[in-house]
């Protein structure tokens, strides 16, 4: 927890958020790490048939408070289950979409792009045991080669594997500077149209916040859980290099609960 802590600091994340731990006891010797991007009782079940007693997931399982624990929501029994086979379980939310080489980061580097930076509008320092720490929401980077708007289009939905990308008008012009948000990204579309992007990749975005873009920015939706997939590497990259010989294993179970028809 503490390896995972120091690459993302749990100040980093934002004021809505509850990030670290979640269920457990921290002085319990692991014996494998699953590492997911929520927590579900099929994740749960899948530790356990694992031999893992740490789940480290993206996603607070415990986002909002518990009135109760019973057998009321999945969450509830998802943390009865947990308790009752000694699994610890841990998010690293907010604060790994912030971090230095977090979610964005990952994402960028999977588009192939160069420079990668958080967004100007959006950087921001922190005081953190003496050193100054950047942070930030969103970052913009550059591809090798400017690409047309249809082919950067199935270039993500290559690279993320994704069914269908939703896009606004097809920008008529070349596509080189790309400014990135996992998850729910449409606050910082101003931001992005400010660092000079040519196009905004993100999960999730309303109806409405669609217009007013036209031939300014390409905006490029590819699914809240496909845009934030690949945060279980960082995952097991961390642990890996800090904590050798941890088992660590990438949740099998898909916990997208949206399927394309």
């Amino acid at each position: 927890m503490d390896a995972l802590e120091r690459f993302a600091p749990l100040p980093l994340q934002e004021s809505y958020d509850n990030a670290g731990l979640q269920v457990g006891l921290t002085e319990a010797e692991i014996s494998g790490a699953l590492l997911c991007l929520d927590v579900t009782e099929a994740v749960v079940d899948e530790a356990i048939r694992r031999g893992c007693n740490l789940i480290v997931a993206h996603h607070p399982l415990i986002f909002r408070k518990l009135a109760h624990v019973s057998d009321g929501n999945y969450v509830e029994r998802a943390v009865i289950k947990a308790i009752k086979n000694d699994v610890v379980i841990m998010a690293m939310h907010t604060n790994m979409d912030n971090a230095q080489d977090g979610v964005n980061f990952r994402m960028a580097a999977k588009m192939g792009l160069s420079g990668v930076d958080f967004l100007p509008s959006q950087r921001r320092q922190m005081t953190l045991s003496g050193e100054e720490v950047a942070y930030g929401s969103g970052v913009v980077g550059t591809l090798a080669q400017p690409m047309e708007a249809r082919a950067f289009i199935m270039m993500l939905k290559e690279r993320f594997g994704v069914a269908s990308v939703r896009a606004n008008e097809l920008l008529q012009r070349p596509i080189q500077r790309v400014a990135i948000c996992g998850g729910s990204g449409a606050f910082l579309l101003g931001d992005a149209r400010q660092a000079g992007a040519d196009a905004f990749v993100t999960g999730e975005m309303g109806y409405h916040e669609f217009f007013g873009h036209e031939q300014q920015l390409q905006i490029c939706v590819i699914g809240h859980y496909e845009s934030e997939q690949f945060t279980t590497e960082i995952f097991r990259d961390i642990i890996s290099r800090e904590c050798p010989g941890v088992p660590t294993f990438i949740a099998e179970t898909n916990t997208n609960p949206i399927v394309y028809i």
